[in-house]
């Protein structure tokens, strides 16, 4: 994509960055757990009650990303049903992910780490898909190699969801529901979701599917405020529901946000589906697109300004939507065709909605200062952050000071700094690559 220097000119005046600190926020983190020997010593208390019976070949299904000691809780399951005698085998579940091709879905199971060697099971990966009934009148469908499989473990992280409120999220049940529906599925129950609360049908989509097929257990993870594993529970099949709603509670007090309520320019390092499945996590930024995301109240932000796109997301943008200014650095390395994919299934075309591009970091952060209330050098509220992820050390302009100094939670440096730039008009703050 080729920008045009005359967006040079648009920023009206010189451009003065405020003065800034770097601030921490304190939080009450539990401790990581060594996931290897939670899934082993919690399987011995299992395993007579599910009582697999040998030579049943298992479907393992995994799909979710950034998901913390991934691929040696995968390990220690698919060990902990070979000494049953089972034959585990890696089913990808992730809805439309990976251009909705099975190749394209092995390949990001990849970039998880998950393989045949790392985790000593087969892939087996396909876009077929069997009719498992219906729903309030929603067909439902499952993966033709899970189906086929005499029973079903489901590996997930269990965390609130970034587009629909309520106690179900993501987790166990979305995943046997949407995940496991491939592109199919996914699509139906999301075009559902425009009409009735997406939380709700999930839920009742993965209730109806849990009572048709043998989903032997489940391996919900909670993370941290620092996205380290700090619980993982192997939940029996018929207690699936019931656990997850519970581990949902946990987990959404260990959600992490942004201290402010009211931002003028949020910049942002990068966004990616890694990240976030939104790309930007809204529980963070606090926006809404589509018709059925949940509209939050805080925090209210002005300005986004994202910088770059993970080399994770695999071309992947879902997210653009929520932006207001790039650069070419960003949009370079967006993948149209496995993004539309993503978009079109999840029945949300806002999502990927192109922002201003403009050539630099510099021209992005002036075309937005030029753009907000009328403010001064000590009142501008600028926050810059890595990414929705890493958000218990930010950047915060002098004009935030006021709003964070009495809160006992965030622990604000005394040495005044800079933003500047470098000399291709790239930010240097003091998070910056």
């Amino acid at each position: 994509m080729t920008i045009s220097p005359v967006v040079h000119s648009l920023h009206r005046g010189e451009l003065a960055l405020p003065r800034v600190r770097v601030a921490r926020q304190v939080f009450a983190v539990p401790p990581p757990v060594d996931v290897t020997a939670q899934v082993v010593s919690q399987w011995q208390r299992l395993a007579p009650r599910i009582s697999p019976p040998v030579g049943a070949k298992v479907a393992v299904a995994v799909g979710s990303r950034g998901v913390d000691g991934l691929v040696p809780t995968v390990r220690a399951v698919v060990g902990e049903l070979r000494s049953a005698g089972c034959e585990p085998f890696i089913v990808p579940a992730m809805g439309s992910h990976g251009g909705a091709t099975a190749a394209g879905q092995t390949e990001v199971l990849a970039g998880l780490g998950i393989t045949s060697d790392a985790v000593g099971a087969p892939i087996r990966a396909t876009m077929e898909v069997v009719p498992m009934g219906a729903v309030a009148d929603i067909p439902l469908c499952l993966d033709r190699f899970a189906a086929a499989a005499s029973g079903i473990v489901l590996v997930n992280r269990v965390k609130p969801h970034t587009d629909f409120p309520g106690p179900m999220g993501s987790g166990l049940m979305k995943m046997l529901c949407i995940g496991l529906g491939n592109r199919e599925g996914a699509d139906r129950l999301h075009r559902a979701g425009v009409a009735r609360d997406l939380g709700e049908i999930v839920r009742e989509a993965a209730v109806a599917l849990l009572r048709l097929v043998p989903v032997l257990f489940g391996v919900a993870i909670v993370e941290n405020q620092q996205h380290r594993a700090c619980e993982v529970r192997l939940v029996p099949g018929p207690e699936i529901e019931s656990g997850e709603l519970a581990l949902q509670e946990v987990a959404r007090g260990l959600l992490p946000g942004l201290p402010l309520d009211d931002i003028d320019l949020l910049i942002i390092d990068e966004m990616g589906k890694e990240i976030s499945g939104a790309g930007l996590d809204p529980n963070v930024i606090g926006r809404a697109l589509g018709p059925w995301q949940v509209k939050r109240d805080r925090p209210r932000i002005t300005r986004i300004f994202v910088r770059d796109l993970t080399l994770a997301s695999e071309g992947n943008a879902c997210g653009l939507g929520f932006i207001d200014v790039t650069t070419p650095r960003l949009i370079e390395k967006v993948d149209i065709e496995v993004t539309a994919v993503n978009a079109i299934t999840a029945c949300f075309p806002e999502d990927v909605r192109l922002p201003l591009t403009v050539p630099t970091d510099r021209d992005a952060i002036g075309a937005m200062l030029d753009t907000l209330r009328p403010f001064t050098a000590e009142d501008l509220r600028l926050v810059h952050i890595r990414n929705t992820l890493a958000v218990e050390r930010l950047v915060v302009s002098e004009g935030c000071l006021p709003l964070l100094r009495d809160r006992p939670d965030v622990v604000i440096e005394d040495e005044p700094l800079l933003l500047g730039f470098d000399e291709n008009a790239r930010l240097v703050s003091p998070l910056s690559d």
